[in-house]
């Protein structure tokens, strides 16, 4: 057998279209991980861990009720319409954060707010993406779609860490409010690909949730989207505490690894199988928060940053892929909002959580014990979706 060689960039990954939706999602992208900073900005206001990690809960459970609605809507009118609202709601959104200036109610109803607005441009610029990919060059092109969500992660850590260095929080959230411009004034150029359904379109939202074969990758995508919630929401707070790394480090560590993988191997799951890619991934992933347990040094946390972004870099698109391609035709739009939406899930659940986690432990606990629910929710896949019974099938006498 002659070796796995790199497979070649198709063209068509790459046309037009494609790349301009690349960049209302990298803009988009940008004004939004800007807020990896924003516990920060709550901990000045006198937010403890636990209500923090509330604060940004409240946006998740906002993005949560309205998928349903978003999924509907994508499918009966396009993905269009639901990405220019949520972006005009989105300049709108930032703009009140120049407005908090104290806990309180408001501070949840601005946040609330940008989880809707987050759902419904989040949702609907992947979809987009996912149309316009071949199917059988589809895991590739949502990872190379993918560095447009990346680049934010270290762009936003660093470019936060330029403005706070020089201004203050109120500069921040007016480089988020001219990037959400950009964004939205970039996607009035899109046009739509797949034909809705229209209005009385004979869609369901809890079909694909319900659909059997989806279930095993609804499992996974929370365990994984909640493991994220340890560093997107704490890693400000843990750099703070420990004066151990810094965010930008870390963010851009992580997003490079990724982006590199992505545009030197992408390829590889649509070559061998995205199931012999997703579980080494995983594991990598697993491995970056056990670095980051154990982090006594700058090098240490660039490492954990590696380590989780590798393992992001795969399973991320794997997953994506591997769901909207299960489900039927007429219900993409739902599934996408469904698995978008269930990123929301886990910043919702694992927020509260590991805030939870570092006030009753420590933030060494709280990594450690994120590490040990991505091993354990991957073996759980394996066995749900079939992979490990079949490996272990033949060892079993027949009778």
């Amino acid at each position: 057998m002659s070796p796995i060689r790199s497979a070649p960039m198709q063209r068509s990954l790459l046309n037009a279209r494609f790349i301009r939706a690349w960049l209302v999602s990298l803009a988009g992208g940008l004004a939004f991980f800007l807020f990896v900073h924003f516990p920060g900005y709550m901990e000045d206001l006198g937010a403890s861990e636990v209500e923090i990690g509330l604060i940004i809960g409240s946006t998740a459970l906002a993005a949560i009720l309205i998928r349903p609605r978003i999924g509907m809507e994508m499918d009966r009118r396009g993905r269009r319409p639901v990405l220019l609202v949520g972006g005009a709601l989105n300049i709108g959104v930032l703009l009140l954060y120049l407005t908090i200036n104290s806990l309180g109610p408001w501070v949840y109803f601005v946040r609330i707010l940008h989880g809707f607005a987050e759902a419904m441009l989040f949702a609907s610029i992947f979809t987009y993406a996912a149309d316009i990919l071949p199917d059988d060059n589809r895991t590739q092109g949502l990872a190379l779609f993918g560095i447009s969500g990346m680049l934010p992660i270290a762009l936003g850590g660093l470019l936060g860490d330029f403005v706070l260095e020089r201004w203050d929080f109120q500069a921040l959230f007016i480089t988020s409010v001219v990037l959400a411009i950009v964004s939205f004034a970039l996607s009035l150029s899109l046009t739509e690909v797949v034909e809705p359904a229209g209005p009385s379109g004979g869609t369901s939202f809890l079909a694909p949730l319900r659909q059997s074969n989806l279930l095993p990758l609804w499992w996974i995508t929370v365990v994984f989207s909640l493991a994220l919630a340890a560093y997107f929401t704490f890693l400000r707070t843990f750099v703070d505490e420990t004066g151990i790394g810094t965010v930008g480090g870390f963010f851009a560590a992580y997003s490079a690894t990724a982006i590199i993988l992505r545009i030197a191997t992408g390829w590889l799951p649509d070559r061998i199988g995205p199931k012999k890619v997703l579980y080494p991934a995983l594991v990598l992933f697993a491995a970056g928060f056990v670095v980051l347990a154990g982090a006594g040094s700058t090098s240490a946390v660039l490492l954990a940053g590696a380590l989780c972004g590798a393992g992001h870099g795969y399973a991320f698109p794997i997953l994506y892929a591997l769901a909207f391609a299960r489900a039927e035709l007429k219900n993409r739009g739902s599934a996408s909002a469904i698995f978008t939406g269930l990123f929301d899930v886990g910043a919702l659940i694992g927020a509260p959580t590991f805030g939870w986690l570092i006030a009753a432990f420590s933030y060494e606990t709280m990594f450690l014990v994120a590490a040990g629910w991505i091993l354990l929710g991957g073996l759980a896949f394996a066995v749900w979706d079939g992979d490990l019974r079949r490996h272990t099938k033949p060892l079993v006498r027949q009778r």
